[in-house]
C-alpha cells in the first residue's frame, strides 16, 4: 500500500477538524455546535451529495452493470447483519446483538460524504448512480436486523408489530427521503438549472463537512468512555468487522464494476455503520437494545478508524 496515501489522508482538513472535536471534550472546552445547525449541516449534506448523484445519473445510461451493481450493494447490506449477528451473539444479548448488526450492516452517510472528499483529492470521481445504491442499502440492513430478532427471540409476542413499524419507519426515514428525493430532483434538472445551484452545492460542501465532522468528533468524545466501560469486545469488533468487509468488498465488488472509484465507494459502503438512521429506528423498534454500546461503536470507533486508516487500505484493494 502506498503510505503516501495514508500520511496524505492524515493530514486531510476534514479528518482533523474530527480530531479537534475529541480533543475539545478531553480538555473539557465549551465549544460545542448548536444541535439546530448541526441538523442543517447534516440535511445540506444529504441535499448536496444527492442532487449531484442526480445530475451525474442523467448523464448515464441505465445499463445492465448498474442493475447488477444496486443488487450487489442491497446483497451487502443484507448479507453483514446477518453474519455479524452470530457473532455478536456470542458475547452480547440478543436485542444489543440485533441493533448492532442492524448499524454495520446499514450505511453512514456522513462517510460516504468524506469519502467523496477523498477521491477528490486523488483527483478520481465515481459514478452517479452510486449515491441511489447508498440510499436503497439504508433500509434493509435495518429490516434484516428485526427479522433476525424476531426469529431468534422467542420472548417477544409481539415481535411481527415491532417488525412492521421499523420496516416503516426504515423506509420514510428522513435521511433516506431526502437524499432518494434530492437525486431524484437532480436527474430531472437540466444542467442549465442546475448550474444555478452549483455555488451552493459545489463550493460550500467542504467547509460544511469539516464544520460537520467537527460536531462529530465532539458527540463521539461524550460517548467513547461508555464504551471502554463495556470491555475488549465491541471495540474489537468495531476495528476488525469494518475493516474487513470493506477489503472483502473492494475484491467482490469487480464482479459488477471494473471502475476502481466505485469499487472504493463499494468498500465503503460496506465498511461504514450507521449512526444516524439505525439508533432512530432502534429507539422505537428495539427499546431493550442499550444505544450506550451500538452509537458510540459505530460513532467512536467504526467512523475515525475509516477516514484514518480505511480509505486508503480500500482504495489500495480495489487498485488491485
Amino acid at each position: 500500500m502506498n503510505l503516501s496515501l495514508l500520511l496524505e489522508n492524515l493530514t486531510n482538513p476534514a479528518l482533523l477538524f474530527f480530531i479537534l472535536g475529541i480533543i475539545t471534550v478531553y480538555v473539557k472546552s465549551d465549544l460545542e455546535i448548536p444541535p439546530s445547525t448541526a441538523k442543517f449541516i447534516s440535511l445540506y449534506l444529504l441535499f448536496a451529495i444527492g442532487f449531484k448523484g442526480g445530475q451525474e445519473l442523467a448523464h448515464e445510461a441505465f445499463t445492465a452493470e448498474i442493475l447488477w451493481a444496486i443488487i450487489f450493494g442491497i446483497g451487502i447490506s443484507v448479507a453483514v447483519p446477518i453474519y455479524t449477528f452470530f457473532i455478536l451473539r456470542r458475547k452480547l444479548n440478543i436485542y444489543d446483538s440485533a441493533a448492532i448488526a442492524a448499524a454495520y450492516g446499514s450505511v453512514s452517510a456522513v462517510t460516504f460524504v468524506t469519502a467523496i472528499s477523498y477521491l477528490e483529492l486523488q483527483e478520481m470521481t465515481f459514478s452517479g448512480h452510486m449515491v441511489a445504491i447508498m440510499a436503497l442499502m439504508e433500509s434493509p440492513a435495518i429490516i434484516a436486523g428485526m427479522l433476525l430478532l424476531a426469529r431468534f427471540n422467542k420472548k417477544e409476542d409481539n415481535g411481527t408489530i415491532k417488525t412492521k413499524n421499523v420496516i416503516h419507519h426504515s423506509l420514510t426515514n428522513g435521511s433516506v427521503i431526502l437524499i432518494l428525493g434530492s437525486l431524484v430532483i437532480g436527474f430531472l434538472s437540466s444542467d442549465s438549472q442546475a448550474a444555478g445551484l452549483k455555488p451552493f452545492t459545489n463550493d460550500l460542501f467542504k467547509g460544511f463537512l469539516a464544520i460537520f465532522l467537527l460536531d462529530m468528533g465532539i458527540t463521539s468524545g461524550k460517548k467513547l468512555n461508555t464504551l471502554f466501560k463495556q470491555g475488549w469486545f465491541p471495540f474489537v469488533f468495531g476495528v476488525i468487522i469494518p475493516l474487513l468487509n470493506g477489503i472483502v468488498v473492494a475484491y467482490s465488488s469487480s464482479m459488477v464494476t471494473d471502475s476502481v472509484s466505485d469499487r472504493f465507494m463499494f468498500a465503503v459502503l460496506a465498511a461504514s455503520a450507521s449512526y444516524i438512521a439505525v439508533p432512530a429506528a432502534m429507539k422505537i423498534a428495539v427499546p431493550k437494545a442499550n444505544p450506550g454500546l451500538y452509537l458510540p461503536m459505530a460513532l467512536g470507533v467504526t467512523f475515525p478508524v475509516n477516514i484514518t486508516i480505511g480509505f486508503p487500505i480500500y482504495l489500495y484493494f480495489a487498485s488491485m
